[in-house]
């Protein structure tokens, strides 16, 4: 098949290489315009134009009505990851076979922007992809392949993302066979729908009084983006890592307590270890050296 990609994030790029050694001909990238990125706000391209620039293939920045159209002509196909638009009908009936989506969640779970996110945030032990042909609602079109997954213990939303991404870009080739064959894709169920829509920098602030468990997946959820953060001293600081103590040692909610030199935060229940954390304007380090430079004192908290 002739086939195009709309894509934005990192996540699209395994099915990108794998597209490359495949039998099918790749003939463009489609991507959202350049952005200002960085604490100097320098326009910065996407990785997928970058990877596409790397690969000497034609990339497209479509930012009007009339571009899309263009966009998406002389293709049988167009597989879309993470591409951040809103196409309409008339677009979507532009290629032969349509528009296909991966998405990174058991549909109908999980529609959304942030389904690995909220996945991880409401506790769940399996996730899974799901491709799909695009409709005009949010995710619900129907479904040509599902795969499991189970989330490993303690994976962050990055790390989660990374092996669905991988899993999707291996499940494309059984996918275009199926179109190829004819095979027709199963309607969504009308049961066990959810919702995950995108995480606020207002939601990833970390409420010290729920349990340590609910913590513990919250940062998880929210590393790398847009991070998990609470206050120290009226500056922000945002938290990678943590694990839940199961030691006796009780403090209340957001209370600092250094143990030799781990650091230890109450909650409602047990108390956290912070393992990994960045302080404001400064890189990521081990919470034993931010230890070190912050010169504590009994009785300071978190907010």
């Amino acid at each position: 098949m002739i086939v195009a990609v709309a894509a934005t994030a990192e996540v699209a790029i395994p099915t990108l290489d794998w597209l490359l050694n495949s039998k099918h001909q790749l003939i463009r990238v489609i991507t959202t315009p350049d952005s200002k990125a960085g604490r100097g706000k320098v326009l910065t391209p996407s990785p997928v134009a970058m990877w596409a620039d790397t690969n000497n293939l034609e990339v497209l920045k479509p930012d009007s009505g009339e571009e899309m159209k263009f966009a998406f002509q002389d293709v049988d196909i167009v597989l879309a990851i993470a591409y951040g638009r809103i196409l309409s009908s008339e677009i979507l009936n532009i290629p032969k076979y349509g528009f296909l989506n991966l998405h990174f969640s058991l549909l109908p779970a999980y529609r959304g922007a942030a389904p690995v996110q909220r996945s991880i945030l409401n506790g769940e032990v399996t996730t899974g992809v799901t491709i799909f042909q695009i409709d005009e609602n949010l995710d619900t079109g129907p479904i040509y392949l599902q795969k499991e997954f189970k989330i490993p213990e303690n994976s962050t939303s990055e790390q989660v993302l990374l092996d669905l991404s991988n899993l999707g870009a291996s499940s494309f080739d059984a996918v275009l066979e199926m179109i190829t064959q004819g095979v027709a894709p199963t309607s969504q169920s009308t049961t066990g729908v959810s919702f995950a829509p995108k995480i606020t920098k207002e939601e990833a602030k970390i409420d010290w009084r729920l349990p340590a468990k609910k913590i513990t997946e919250a940062i998880r959820a929210f590393t790398p983006n847009p991070g998990a953060w609470t206050s120290h001293k009226g500056a922000s600081l945002k938290i990678t890592c943590a694990i839940e103590e199961v030691a006796e040692l009780k403090l209340d909610p957001g209370k600092l307590s250094v143990v030799g030199n781990r650091l230890l935060i109450g909650t409602a229940t047990n108390s956290v270890e912070v393992i990994r954390i960045i302080p404001a304007g400064k890189k990521e380090m081990n919470a034993s050296d931010w230890i070190n430079g912050a010169r504590l004192s009994e009785g300071e908290i978190f907010e």
